[in-house]
């Protein structure tokens, strides 16, 4: 039985073999690496992941060389599914859950962080091209990136607070940097696509690449009217990426302005999701359903970053990034009328000093300081337009570290210990309460993070490393000033200690590409969420969670060369195994201690097939296996395992000059009933948000140089 499969009940089962393939993968390897690892094979894989160059930790190493658990998105692997959607592409990857409650609304987790976010993206921290997507109040608007606009991405698994300042969960580095070419050349690309429940999607683009200069400007509009009731979007997006170098200096620049609309349909029961999936939350409890408050998001994003590379020698450099962006938010709800003003700006720098050598040094020192101001006005709700004030807040968050981190490598041998020292200072008043006369100040103390890495070369092509890092996450905005509209300054930050242990990289000159990971993280002062009478969410620090588990993740490449009319003919699985459980957790007089993690999947199987022609046609496969997922910490009641299977088959050829490409796609083939985004601990028991069922899409694309 594979990892997913159904019982009669919906439940999935696995064998002990199945529960426990990350060591017997990585035992396994070891014994063949002593066998291969002197062997060469003359064949070469021009795409092979061991050769992409991994920037994290400021390591700059081919990924399996790098010292960490880094996970990646390649432009390849982008091409699998619907150009319209972050969630596939991050799903593919061992570790990581990404979830839409309706479309445009992500939610993004890594190793379990669910439990931090109901809704949006917290406690993982996003840059872009080197640039703090993530704000001063700990949130990121993900939603406002196009998924057509980025070209790739690392994902960092597990503590990466010596670098990356606040967060356990961990950190993603997106990047859509345009390289530069001589001789200068040009580019146009235009794409149209559109399939079921009204979804259509336009993009298009021109790309400038030179000796000294390069840039990409980019459009994007995406519309749907949505699966369920109240479940339409409207989003138009317009990026500019550019960059120049100088003798000893580069710049780049990111800019883009987002517009978007997104209906909330609200979560229903698991009876509703049964008899009618395409429901919206009823009206009920005195309380309106999602279409009489027309329940919605209004996001109005202007982002502006710029880094900056100065090269003061072969050896010394200094790094520096600036960004400020606003956010107008507007979310009419169930209970209220939300307004948000957002201002938001960042500053990063570090230097860094590289020595090469038989054995090469590398040291960084730097700091990053985020700052956040939000005026939050509240009304009430008449269908869909505010109404009498409630209230409203003026609030400032800041964050900032300062980091230091040494690297050591040798040969076959590589150490790496870094240490940040982080701190957050919140600053509140309620402007329309008399008794507010000034503004209620809360920090933390300054909080030491270290991580340590010790690595060795098994191989020519395999490296084992040893992981130990203390991960520090404080509540953000949206925690500390919840749904309850109370301010809980009481809250404190997450903390605790991850162990890993982990093998990868390839064999027979990377026909075989593996990644085994296996580790330990006891979180303690763990943010959970509560809900009131009104079914308003608040949080609280609940005791801690013992979330150990492990990873797996394998490629295997049939070609090394084209041959018999293919050039590419690969399959790939990965594997992750999460037995999250509460180690200390009481609300009132339920101990909840020894319960599985809400909303934490226990298995998670995704496979896939790739092939490509010479003749330009290609045919990816990909299929994804969930266990149940705990929606209550009581642990009364869990969301159905599911079953996914997707399919994309297309063509591309060159016809005078021009690069054409059509395709079309199948997602949630197998037709399957189920919630990709459950409201966990939710009021009313209305936990699910149903995800489409089987739906189409097709497209053209079109590219000139």
């Amino acid at each position: 039985m594979h990892p997913g499969t159904t019982t009669g009940n919906g439940t999935i089962r696995c064998r002990t073999v199945v529960r426990l393939p990350c060591f017997f993968f990585l035992f396994s390897c070891f014994l063949v690496s002593t066998r291969v690892s002197a062997q060469k094979d003359t064949a070469i894989l021009a795409d092979s992941l061991g050769r992409v160059t991994v920037h994290a930790f400021s390591i700059n190493r081919s990924w399996e060389q790098a010292p960490a658990s880094v996970a990646l998105i390649t432009a390849k692997g982008m091409e699998r599914s619907s150009p319209v959607s972050l969630v596939p592409m991050f799903n593919s990857l061992p570790g990581v859950r990404m979830e839409e409650r309706s479309p445009g609304s992500y939610r993004l987790s890594i190793r379990g962080s669910t439990l931090r976010s109901p809704f949006g993206v917290r406690n993982v921290k996003i840059y872009w091209n080197d640039i703090p997507l993530t704000d001063g109040g700990g949130n990121t608007y993900l939603q406002v990136v196009d998924a057509g606009q980025i070209g790739g991405a690392e994902v960092v698994r597990g503590p990466a607070a010596s670098m990356y300042g606040a967060g356990t969960g961990g950190a993603v580095l997106l990047n859509s940097t345009v390289p530069f070419s001589m001789p200068p050349a040009d580019q146009l690309h235009a794409q149209m696509s559109g399939g079921s429940y009204g979804l259509f999607d336009e993009q298009s683009g021109w790309r400038h690449q030179a000796k000294a200069f390069s840039m990409d400007l980019e459009q994007t509009h995406l519309q749907a009217d949505g699966y369920r009731q109240q479940s339409a979007l409207r989003k138009d997006v317009v990026k500019w990426d550019g960059s120049a170098q100088f003798a000893n200096q580069e710049l780049h620049f990111l800019a883009f302005y987002t517009d978007m609309y997104y209906q909330t349909p609200g979560g229903i029961t698991k009876l509703q999701l049964q008899e009618d999936p395409t429901l919206a939350r009823l009206p009920g409890g005195g309380l309106p359903g999602s279409i009489q408050a027309r329940a919605a998001i209004y996001n109005k994003t202007l982002f502006g970053g710029a880094s900056h590379v100065l090269r003061f020698s072969d050896r010394l450099s200094l790094e520096s990034s600036l960004v400020i962006d606003h956010t107008s938010f507007q979310n009419p709800f169930i209970t209220d009328y939300e307004s948000r003003d957002e201002t938001n700006e960042g500053l990063r720098t570090q230097f860094i000093y590289r020595k090469p050598g038989s054995v090469s040094i590398q040291a960084n020192l730097g700091a990053e300081w985020l700052g956040n101001h939000s005026l939050i006005d509240d009304y009430g709700n008449v269908n869909g337009s505010p109404d009498t004030v409630q209230f409203k807040d003026n609030l400032y968050a800041d964050q900032w570290f300062a980091f230091g981190q040494f690297h050591l490598e040798t040969k076959r041998f590589t150490a790496e210990a870094g240490l940040s020292m982080n701190n957050q200072a919140l600053s509140y008043r309620r402007l329309t309460d008399p008794q507010y006369t000034g503004f209620v100040h809360t920090s933390i103390d300054a909080v030491l993070t270290p991580r340590f890495s010790v690595s060795w070369r098994t191989g020519h092509t395999t490296l084992l490393y040893v992981v130990a890092a203390e991960g520090f996450s404080p509540p953000t905005i949206a925690e500390v000033h919840p749904a309850d509209k109370l301010f809980h300054g009481e809250l404190q930050p997450e903390h605790g200690w991850n162990y890993e242990l982990g093998w990868k990289g390839g064999f027979w000159a990377h026909r075989l590409v593996f990644d085994v990971a296996a580790y330990y993280f006891q979180l303690n002062d763990a943010i959970v969420q509560r809900n009131n009478s009104l079914g308003q969410a608040f949080f609280v620090n609940a005791g801690g969670a013992t979330e150990k588990g492990c990873e797996a993740w394998a490629e295997w490449h049939f070609l090394s060369r084209p041959a018999h009319g293919f050039q590419v003919l690969n399959v790939w699985s990965s594997y992750s195994f999460q037995p999250y459980y509460f180690s200390s957790y009481r609300q009132g007089t339920a101990d909840y201690s020894g319960n599985a993690v809400t909303g934490v999947p226990r298995n998670t199987w995704v496979s896939g097939f790739d092939a490509e022609t010479i003749t330009g046609w290609y045919l990816h496969l990909v299929y994804n296996a969930t266990s149940p997922v705990p929606v209550t910490d009581a642990n009364d009641e869990y969301a159905a395992a599911y079953h996914l299977l997707q399919a994309r088959l297309g063509v591309k050829w060159i016809s005078a000059g021009l690069h054409w490409q059509l395709f079309g796609g199948v997602d949630n083939a197998l037709d399957e009933n189920y919630s990709l985004g459950n409201d966990i601990n939710a009021a009313g028991r209305r936990f699910y948000n149903a995800a489409p069922r089987r739906n189409f899409y097709a497209g053209i694309s079109l590219g000139w140089k």
